[in-house]
């Protein structure tokens, strides 16, 4: 197949792309600088260079986060404007294009701007493909510099463009556009739903020696009794060598309790056999937690099942008369619990600073009655199910888009 047509294509096109250079087809100019002393907390919006990695698709739509106090004689976008970082930390970085789809924005220093000939060249279709496909390449390999990258505009007008028609171009923007939309109503979700899950677990357990939360369900009024923490959890402390019962797995402040990734397996390869080298049980519901990294929030409850993981870790077994894993779970990981354990830090290296589970099992902690914590528990791990539900549609969005910019440009 010629490398002029892309692997997906929509109905009714089955011309081969064309390729033209980028100087043929748009004019050029830059952006003029900002410090951080112009921005305010509202003004004229803004976009500054450095944000263009991490904060826009490729289409811009509005600006909502930046803006500069003064906007006289500043550089301002036309409808259609194609941008792209004029430096960076790496190549990959700066070959990469947004279609401001909005006029009068103020442009920063350090970016390109890429004026299409707009009868030609559909301003998102340019941004994407720039940012995909054989024109990235050639940008990565124009970029220079060591410590800092730099893109210019007389780069860029030597970049080959692989086009198809204007119509198929539309047709590609539109799909992409559709799916950014898409992407970022998920992603407003998600977040709304994390928002208010940290809002719930500030509500709903007491602050600071209160014996009552300030949200309780309907039927509860008892006050919450002090307990130590000791009295709820027990160290679980048995070893045992890894096995089809028990697999190996690692513990991480993202994804807790969670199996080894492709690369251990090959890494077991090279190191040759471990079969008989002991490892520490956890089980099912077991709250963990890693001394050195509960600062960084590791501590979760065991939902992987029968494991073994690196003695390293701290594994404790709930005492099912007094609690319930999935309330001790929302206890123990909320940020005001792990504040007050930091407190019993030790260790002269801040790195290295962590949490004994002696220390952690002597603190007091509020428990309400059995049954309100079963509530409690229940509404929480609701709530997780369905923050792990929009979680993953996100990320299959994400992956579709993956696989159409791989599969619908040349």
């Amino acid at each position: 197949m010629s490398n002029k047509v892309p692997q997906l294509r929509f109905n009714g096109y089955s011309d081969a792309w064309v390729q033209r250079n980028l100087s043929d087809l748009a004019t050029f100019s830059k952006g003029k600088g900002y410090s951080k002393s112009d921005l305010v907390s509202d003004g004229f919006p803004a976009i500054l260079y450095g944000r263009m990695y991490t904060n826009y698709e490729s289409q811009i739509d509005d600006i909502s986060d930046t803006f500069v106090a003064d906007a006289t004689d500043a550089v301002l976008s036309q409808t259609g404007d194609v941008i792209v970082p004029g430096s960076g930390e790496t190549p990959e970085d700066i070959a990469r294009a947004s279609n401001v789809n909005v006029s009068g924005i103020v442009l920063g220093g350090d970016i390109n701007i890429i004026r299409p000939d707009t009868e030609k060249m559909d301003s998102t279709f340019l941004a994407l493909t720039i940012s995909n496909g054989q024109q990235q390449t050639e940008l990565i390999k124009r970029a220079q510099g060591k410590s800092v990258v730099h893109l210019h505009n007389s780069d860029l007008k030597k970049v080959n463009v692989v086009a198809p028609s204007k119509d198929e171009q539309s047709a590609i923007s539109s799909l992409f556009t559709q799916l950014d939309n898409l992407i970022a109503a998920n992603q407003r979700k998600l977040d709304l739903l994390k928002e208010q899950k940290k809002g719930y677990l500030q509500k709903m357990f007491p602050k600071n020696g209160a014996k009552v939360p300030e949200l309780r369900f309907a039927g509860f009024a008892d006050d919450w009794e002090e307990r130590k923490l000791q009295e709820v959890l027990r160290e679980r402390n048995n070893q045992q060598p890894q096995s089809m019962e028990y697999p190996l797995v690692s513990f991480t402040v993202e994804n807790g309790v969670t199996p080894k990734t492709d690369r251990y397996e090959r890494e077991q390869l090279v190191v040759g056999d471990k079969s008989s080298k002991k490892y520490k049980v956890t089980v099912l519901n077991d709250i963990v937690y890693n001394p050195a990294n509960l600062k960084f929030g590791a501590i979760s409850r065991n939902k992987y099942g029968n494991a073994v993981f690196s003695p390293i870790y701290i594994t404790f077994l709930v005492n099912n008369d007094v609690t319930t894993p999935e309330f001790i779970e929302m206890f123990v990981t909320r940020n005001d619990f792990i504040k007050r354990a930091l407190k019993y830090q030790q260790g002269t290296v801040y790195e290295r600073q962590s949490v004994s589970p002696t220390d952690l099992l002597a603190m007091n902690v509020y428990l309400p009655g059995k049954s309100e914590q079963e509530k409690i528990g229940s509404f929480f791990q609701q709530l997780d199910e369905t923050i792990a539900l929009h979680q993953r549609k996100l990320d299959l969005l994400k992956e579709q888009k993956k696989g159409f910019l791989q599969k619908m440009f040349v």
